[in-house]
């Protein structure tokens, strides 16, 4: 009897060795983006004052497309996204107007720090925002769930992007067509427009004459759980708090600037 159960142990030992190991899959995805300027955005000083477009004085070489890279780490459960900094930039020129002087660009940074993740699992996003600095300093957390559009229409198009097999999509967003490319052969599934999210795969490229995301490199490599997952040391509060949160905090900073500029 005790020879049959060694055996089996061994037999149960040898069967598991066997096995296939499914490793869990993690890395990174790069995305290069390009997206049409909203000029409204945009503040420009001259002699202290604030102008916006329309008016006479409002530069004309401002370029019309901002390009931007972005950076997506994940793994099965969560995914954070890492975007180049977006600041609040100050045009300013000499005394008495245009002509006195050569234009001055200056990039303030941004008055907050904004992490995004995605919850993979359930589909949803988490925006950790934190305002003020040192012992002053406070986080919120905002969750919302993916909201796909509908209306997509698949092809029988297929293309390598990044080394990976993309089929092609069209969907009504935006008053207009996008076109997405996705592909199946990464274990997660994730958007960098979230509306635009495939039921079960990864936009590698999306197209549209206002944006574009196009992923330049997939690098799958052993990434650190707790560096994806959004900290539980937030204030809750909802989507539209945060936006408030995050809209007072920039007309707070923007103000700050103007009376600098104007002394």
């Amino acid at each position: 009897m005790k020879t049959h159960v060694i055996l089996t142990i061994i037999l149960a030992v040898l069967l598991a060795a066997t096995r296939p190991v499914l490793a869990q899959i993690t890395g990174l995805i790069s995305y290069e983006a390009a997206r049409k300027v909203d000029l409204s955005a945009i503040r420009i000083v001259i002699n202290g004052e604030q102008i916006k477009p329309g008016d006479p004085n409002f530069p004309t070489d401002i370029p019309d497309t901002r390009t931007f890279g972005q950076k997506v780490t994940f793994t099965d459960k969560y995914a954070k996204e890492t975007r180049d900094e977006q600041g609040i930039t100050i045009r300013a020129v000499g005394p008495g107007g245009p002509g006195g002087g050569p234009p001055r660009n200056t990039n303030f940074g941004r008055p907050f720090e904004e992490k995004i993740f995605v919850d993979l699992a359930n589909q949803k996003t988490v925006t950790l925002l934190t305002v003020g600095k040192d012992k002053d300093a406070k986080t919120y957390r905002a969750d919302a769930p993916i909201q796909r559009v509908s209306g997509w229409q698949l092809t029988d198009q297929t293309r390598k992007i990044a080394g990976y097999t993309c089929r092609k999509a069209t969907v009504p967003f935006k008053n207009e067509t996008y076109t997405v490319w996705f592909t199946t052969e990464l274990p997660i599934t994730y958007s960098p427009i979230r509306e635009l999210t495939p039921e079960t795969g990864v936009a590698l490229l999306i197209e549209s004459s206002r944006e574009q995301f196009k992923a330049t490199k997939v690098n799958l490599s052993a990434i650190n759980a707790k560096e994806v997952q959004p900290t539980a040391e937030a204030q809750a509060v909802t989507p539209e708090q945060l936006a408030d949160l995050r809209q007072k905090a920039t007309a707070d900073f923007q103000q700050q600037i103007m009376m600098g500029e104007r002394n």
